[in-house]
């Protein structure tokens, strides 16, 4: 909204410095700086609303060191990062551009789905919460909804060499084509067109679409799962956050899309104001959720989380690096998914059931061999970052 007023007002009266909002940095930088002060002027409000009505975590004994002593600790706290996150979106970006609706619509969305799992967790008195097939409907429902618009809408281009040069530069004409980026291969995009070859016209949408809702069902219940410890989700998805917005930039810029010989994306520029809230939330979040953690995010902030950073993955064309910066998600999805199965696969075999780890997800493991939650979060950070970087090497390394 901002952006809009600050442009009104340069244009009709020349104001003093409000053309500085036309720049995407300058706005990102807002963006950040304004979801840091939300999250730690609001954020402990929404702490203290929280313990008045009682929201606290219900914990289950599972022999971890120090589990017990969070017993009652408020949980719900997603809010924290979803107002952290939407509020500087509204007044920065150009809300208008198809990218930055559909993110919106993907944070709510996934907000309240766990929002829903969250209060029957603690009003309903239910350890369940809400049943799984209904999280698989409202995932596949947002899965719909991201495909079908990246598939259909007019606004959602690439932009290809078009074979002339002005002034030795480059020039682009834009297309809607469905190409992603494949990393470590010289000739790295291929186009979904492909697969729609198998299908008649008018259901050439199909393929694309069930990947969008894999992707998205995948990623956030890998950040659900992830959310385990005392700033382990947060701290992994602000690192996530910060490689994507370092995408949309290199992205949406036509100098660096140049130099780097990589994918073009018109408009993607302002999904660096999204992915720099986005960061600032996660960061103003762990202010409060490091160890020891003063509340808990919840599914209401782990599956949005999870399903924001598969959206932009998608928009930026960056859906096969997921293995690779949602490193952390994967491994802790895997380790569960391998538990589950071995242990089914040895009870029916041998008559008992036997582990491949000590306890699942992978972080529980660590805590039974006696590391303190901390060094684990602090050690799971480092491998993230690692995996953030050789993320960020594939633009050059083909």
């Amino acid at each position: 909204m901002l952006y809009y007023l600050f442009t009104y007002l340069d244009q009709l009266f020349d104001f003093p410095g409000a053309g500085v909002f036309k720049y995407i940095s300058f706005r990102a930088a807002a963006a950040a700086i304004v979801s840091l002060l939300i999250a730690a002027i609001f954020g402990k409000r929404i702490i203290s609303l929280l313990q008045n009505l009682q929201i606290g975590e219900s914990i289950r004994d599972l022999g971890l060191d120090g589990q017990m002593q969070k017993r009652g600790t408020p949980t719900m706290g997603g809010f924290i990062i979803l107002a952290s996150l939407l509020i500087p979106v509204l007044l920065f970006a150009k809300i208008d551009n198809v990218y930055i609706v559909l993110l919106l619509i993907t944070t709510i969305w996934t907000s309240m789905i766990g929002f829903a799992d969250d209060y029957i967790k603690v009003f309903k008195k239910d350890k369940e919460g809400l049943k799984g097939r209904f999280k698989v409907v409202g995932q596949v429902g947002l899965g719909l909804i991201v495909g079908l618009t990246l598939y259909f809408n007019d606004y959602v281009n690439v932009s290809v060499k078009n074979g002339t040069n002005i002034d030795g530069v480059a020039q682009y004409t834009s297309k809607h084509l469905l190409v992603t980026t494949v990393p470590f291969l010289k000739n790295n995009e291929v186009d979904y067109g492909i697969l729609g070859n198998y299908f008649p016209d008018n259901l050439a949408w199909i393929p694309y679409v069930l990947i969008c809702i894999f992707i998205i069902t995948a990623v956030s219940n890998g950040a659900n799962i992830t959310d385990g410890i005392d700033g382990l989700a947060a701290g992994t998805s602000a690192i996530i956050g910060l490689t994507l917005a370092i995408f949309a930039y290199l992205s949406g810029n036509k100098i660096f899309a140049e130099y780097l010989n990589i994918m073009l994306i018109p408009n993607s520029g302002e999904v660096v104001i999204f992915c720099a809230a986005f960061l600032g939330a996660c960061i103003g979040f762990l202010w409060y959720n490091a160890f020891p953690a003063q509340v808990f995010m919840g599914d209401t902030g782990s599956l949005m989380l999870g399903g924001v950073i598969a959206t932009l993955s998608l928009i930026l064309r960056k859906e096969m690096l997921i293995p690779i910066f949602c490193g952390i998600f994967l491994v802790e999805n895997l380790s569960v998914i391998l538990q589950v199965a071995y242990f089914k696969y040895t009870k029916r075999k041998y008559g008992e059931g036997k582990r491949i780890f000590l306890m699942s997800p992978l972080h529980h493991h660590y805590q039974k061999k006696g590391y303190h939650e901390a060094k684990i979060v602090t050690r799971f950070w480092t491998v993230g970052i690692v995996l953030a970087l050789l993320s960020l090497v594939t633009l050059k390394l083909r």
